[in-house]
């Protein structure tokens, strides 16, 4: 395409926000003729030349309550946003993450303009569970991008639509995560610093918070007590407080982006709540004891539906257990903290995490483009294709 480019792209979270937004500016890179983008995205994108329908904070629900209570307005903002795509169709429209409210978009716009190539940035966690996700969303999106590197042949093995690994966007953080030579000598040194990571929303904390506090309780008795420190969001910080208020063990609580930063490029080891913080410890290289616990409900039907054996992202990369896990009813708080003094010791348990977490770098193509790059690329080259479910 010689002329400017159309690109219509929504976002419905914060995550999904900074991926459109280095999404978009890659585009603006790769296209010198010019890009013009419309849809719906938050301030990031915004700053890459966004004209935003309405807030993104519209389409945001977490939780039952919060999905019930905003039902209208997104029903509402969903029919906006189809109606904008097909009164003036674009060259191209882009899906970020947001799978209830993208994935339906997405079906009511093929319906009307078969012709539009539709991606869908972040592919669904098919692998883990509603694996008919994966062949419903075949006939309405042209091409995935995934973080994940074995997402393409889990889509594949589920009828979904091709899908293509573009790369974590945590490898376009490695400079911020790991240390540099002064830095690397300050997790060799006393006291050592222990990152602790209950989690970032509001019920993880409630879940978790008693537990790390006892883990930390009981590290204290076997050995010097470490220098922790527990990064949060500003948002946390009064909930974040009064659950320590009773912790024998008071962590330093950060809350700027940059000083968390800092804190694992120097971190000797870490206690984390499961989700995508363990794959930033694992690419920091920080050995890690990683827990977590769902309500009673979710925990008695979990093994029912989930179709992996770890919760854990480097675990699901690598495919071995290379970080250790203590989930639902396994979190043993004596367990877990004589694991994490082994590892701030050290000896083979921390030798043993260290070398997993070098195969990740290969296992995840660390050193080719950053993957907002790869995304832009894969997003031109499903526009020069054509339209073609199934053959994209």
């Amino acid at each position: 395409m010689s002329g400017p480019l159309d690109v219509f792209i929504v976002a419905g979270e914060e995550s999904g926000d900074a991926l459109g937004a280095g999404l978009m500016a890659e585009l603006k890179a790769l296209h010198p003729a010019g890009v013009r983008f419309r849809g719906v995205g938050g301030a990031r994108m915004q700053a890459q030349g966004l004209a935003t329908l309405f807030p993104m904070e519209d389409i945001t629900a977490m939780g039952f309550a919060q999905v019930i209570g905003g039902l209208p307005r997104i029903l509402r903002r969903m029919g906006e946003t189809v109606r904008a795509i097909v009164e003036r169709p674009p060259d191209i429209l882009v899906m970020v993450d947001a799978p209830d409210f993208t994935h339906r978009v997405a079906h009511k716009v093929r319906a009307r303009l078969p012709g539009l190539p539709i991606v869908k940035y972040v592919a669904p966690t098919v692998w883990v569970w509603r694996e008919g996700r994966a062949r419903a969303m075949a006939p309405d999106f042209d091409r995935v991008l995934a973080l994940l590197p074995f997402e393409p042949e889990a889509m594949h093995a589920l009828d979904g639509p091709p899908t293509t690994y573009v790369g974590h966007p945590l490898l376009g953080e490695l400079d911020r995560l790991r240390p540099n030579a002064e830095e690397a000598r300050r997790r060799e040194a006393k006291p050592p610093v222990l990152l602790v990571l209950p989690g970032s929303r509001r019920a993880e904390l409630a879940r978790l918070g008693a537990t790390f506090g006892a883990v930390l309780e009981r590290l204290q008795t076997l050995q010097p007590p470490p220098d922790c420190v527990l990064p949060t969001l500003p948002r946390r910080l009064a909930q974040v407080e009064q659950m320590i208020a009773n912790w024998p063990v008071k962590p330093r609580i950060v809350v700027d982006e940059e000083e968390k930063r800092a804190a694992f490029r120097v971190a000797r080891a870490a206690l984390a709540a499961s989700g995508t913080v363990t794959l930033e410890l694992a690419l920091a290289g920080i050995p890690t004891v990683a827990a977590y616990r769902v309500p009673w409900l979710e925990g008695r039907i979990a093994p029912f539906i989930i179709k992996v054996k770890t919760a854990i992202l480097p675990n699901l990369i690598l495919g071995e257990a290379a970080m250790p896990e203590y989930l639902q009813w396994h979190i043993d708080p004596p367990a877990m903290a004589a694991q994490l003094a082994r590892l701030i010791e050290g000896g083979a348990e921390r030798e043993a995490q260290l070398a997993a977490f070098a195969r990740l770098d290969a296992a995840m193509g660390e050193g080719g483009e950053p993957p907002s790059r790869r995304a832009a690329r894969a997003v031109l080259e499903t526009l020069a294709s054509g339209r073609g479910v199934g053959g994209a």
